[in-house]
């Protein structure tokens, strides 16, 4: 089963008397415990999508359905859902953690003895109980987005839209919000994921989809879509100098081979090329051998600015 599946959604747009297609045959499904990296430069159609499955906007072709529930059809769909915006908009600031819980909580249903039993088991898990009662302006940025994540998930919904959930934080909070992301997708929750972080949406993301101008041109597992997009070059690194370690001779048999040699490192194309260079750098002593890998930035950048 899906949690979401979104298929064939498209929206056009009139825009100083031109048509403006800012959306065109989008499918996006996400499983239970799935964490989905929607990616795409700005400009590309990706905040009109997220807003035609959070039913704020109505698709002109195409379906939305969240849990089985078409969310432009069904209020009852909206129950199913929780959102982080960027800079903590679902958040008020005077208000306390606690009392955000509560309000929000009974916004999306519950009762107000089930939205004050749920916010103070969030606030718990989150490790923000000694925080309950301070008002939300006065916590530090990280506490702050825990309190955003708690507020979308008051209401236990199956999927939850994440908007930049790092943005602006330190290493120290950067590191706690990820691993929150990472048990709540593990507790069942499906996770729709959007940031410009991408070292981000690689460490969280089981899959990755990219919109560009207003089409998905790429979904895939995000490990293997980043291993498609790695090359077959190699680093030796040797535990010395090259010129201490090598005789001319070696060095000229390397170079006239085309490998690039830097300092106490080698850089080989090819698995083939890599066993004659180890043969030859025999018996002088390695440090490491590795694989030179593509990185999600890497190849969001080629798919996007391909023509």
């Amino acid at each position: 089963m899906k949690i979401l599946q979104a298929q064939g959604l498209g929206k056009t747009y009139r825009r100083g008397g031109q048509v403006v297609e800012a959306v065109r045959q989008v499918d996006l499904a996400i499983a239970p415990g799935e964490i989905l990296a929607f990616l795409g430069p700005n400009g590309a159609g990706k905040t009109t999508t997220i807003k035609m499955i959070a039913g704020l906007i109505r698709p002109d072709r195409g379906t939305v359905a969240i849990a089985d529930q078409n969310p432009h059809r069904d209020p009852h769909a909206l129950r199913q859902l929780g959102a982080v915006l960027e800079g903590n908009r679902n958040l008020y600031w005077r208000l306390t953690p606690l009392e955000n819980l509560e309000y929000f909580g009974v916004l999306r249903g519950l009762s107000r003895t089930e939205a004050r039993r749920s916010g103070r088991e969030l606030l718990e898990r989150f490790e923000l109980s000694h925080k309950r009662d301070a008002a939300v302006q006065n916590l530090s940025r990280g506490m702050q987005q825990k309190v955003a994540i708690a507020v979308a998930l008051v209401h236990h919904p199956k999927l939850l839209l994440l908007d930049e959930p790092t943005l602006g934080l330190d290493v120290e909070a950067t590191q706690t919000v990820k691993g929150l992301v990472q048990e709540i997708a593990a507790s069942g929750c499906a996770i729709l994921l959007t940031t410009h972080q991408l070292d981000i949406a690689e460490a969280l993301s089981d899959r990755v989809a990219i919109i560009r101008a207003g089409a998905v041109i790429a979904e895939q597992p995000t490990q293997e879509l980043v291993r498609q997009f790695s090359g077959a070059s190699y680093q030796i690194e040797l535990e010395g100098n090259l010129e201490e370690l090598l005789e001319a001779g070696v060095r000229s048999r390397l170079e006239s081979q085309g490998i690039v040699m830097q300092g106490n490192r080698l850089f080989v194309r090819g698995a083939e090329a890599l066993y004659e260079v180890l043969e030859l750098l025999r018996p002088a002593p390695i440090f490491q051998v590795k694989k030179d890998a593509a990185d999600l930035t890497e190849v969001f950048l080629k798919l996007v600015q391909e023509s």
